[in-house]
């Protein structure tokens, strides 16, 4: 059977370490987009109800009248759940060839800060995926809701971070999310070849600072309805 060059060449790529990271990095990206302008997004709770159901339901409208109603929302969705999956493939490619390739006997070598930026980004992305789950039933298909799916996006959102346990775990969710983003950010330009030492300490600020403010972003919305400042 002859192989066409360019299906060997992605064999080629997703066979290196190089290339999972690229896949990581990539699909990263892409999520990271979508964190911010959910983030904005949702900061319209602060403009009322009549400008957050508005926006909600424009989400559910855009390119209606070529991909019918909510299809460019479903499309969104198909290319987040494609990366979310090839993303989590590929970090575990990449843990499980690190795995195979430590010696017998191998003690902890790694840094601390190495190690424990590890352990962030499994525990951190293992936390993530639960709270998606939740989100979904929660604020989209209103499962567990306690208005149910067919009220006001501003009510049910309102409703579900005036119960204290959610509320919690969901900025729980968003500062697992900041760690990601923090670590996850800084690799994925270092995998595009800004590692150069003078960089460093610029990347590392970037990446923090990125991931500190949509961290807040996020959070803001539950502390305000915890604290009644938005009802």
């Amino acid at each position: 059977m002859v192989i066409s060059p360019q299906r060997n060449i992605v064999s080629r790529t997703w066979g290196t370490s190089v290339g999972k990271k690229s896949v990581m990095a990539v699909t990263g990206g892409i999520f990271l987009l979508y964190v911010i302008a959910h983030m904005i997004g949702n900061l319209k709770i602060f403009f009322g109800i009549e400008t957050f159901d508005a926006y909600s339901q424009h989400l559910r409208e855009i390119g209606e009248a070529i991909f019918g109603y909510e299809g460019v929302l479903w499309l969104i969705r198909l290319v987040l759940v494609t990366s979310v999956v090839l993303h989590m493939w590929a970090a575990f490619a990449l843990w499980y060839r690190a795995k195979k390739a430590r010696p017998i006997g191998y003690q902890h070598r790694q840094s601390w800060q190495g190690s424990y930026a590890a352990r962030t980004m499994r525990w951190g992305g293992v936390i993530i995926a639960l709270f998606v789950i939740w989100h979904i039933l929660d604020l989209t298909t209103g499962t567990v809701n306690p208005r149910g799916g067919d009220e006001s996006a501003y009510l049910k959102l309102v409703a579900s971070f005036d119960r204290p346990v959610v509320a919690i775990f969901y900025i729980l969710a968003v500062v697992a999310l900041g760690l990601h983003i923090r670590h996850g950010l800084w690799s994925a330009i270092q995998t595009f070849g800004a590692n150069s030492a003078l960089k460093q300490n610029a990347l590392k600020t970037f990446s923090f600072v990125v991931a500190a403010v949509i961290t807040v972003g996020f959070a803001i919305v539950p502390l305000s309805v915890m604290t009644g400042l938005v009802r």
